[in-house]
């Protein structure tokens, strides 16, 4: 990685962190709460950017500007909500099953090469 995509992704950073600061007072506290939901569970994508995170503010921005709650926009189950957001996506979780699920097969394979 260059230092200029450092710095340029420090900067849309900063530019994200505004909008979520301009958001009202209720969508600024369910949107740090899926930001925290999503880094836990952990979709590649949110290490490309802040392409999904800056979805969510556009989403949410739209709300606001139509003086809906947040919760009329996510639902009242804002972990379902994101779920279905990164349904699709790849995450850590999925890399670390199949890591696990490949050894399984290897350690398997060599107890029954033996058994032969």
């Amino acid at each position: 990685m260059k230092i200029r995509d450092i710095i340029e992704g420090k900067k849309e950073w900063r530019a994200h962190v505004v909008r979520v600061k301009a958001l009202p007072q209720d969508y600024q506290i369910v949107y740090k709460e899926m930001q925290k939901y999503l880094f836990k569970v952990g979709p590649l994508e949110l290490t490309e950017g802040t392409g999904l995170l800056s979805g969510i503010i556009d989403l949410f921005e739209g709300g606001a500007a139509l003086g809906k709650g947040v919760l009329e926009v996510t639902g009242r189950d804002v972990a379902a909500f994101c779920d279905d957001l990164i349904r699709d996506s790849k995450t850590y979780a999925d890399i670390y099953q199949d890591s696990v699920d490949q050894e399984g097969n290897k350690t398997m394979k060599k107890v029954t090469d033996k058994k032969k």
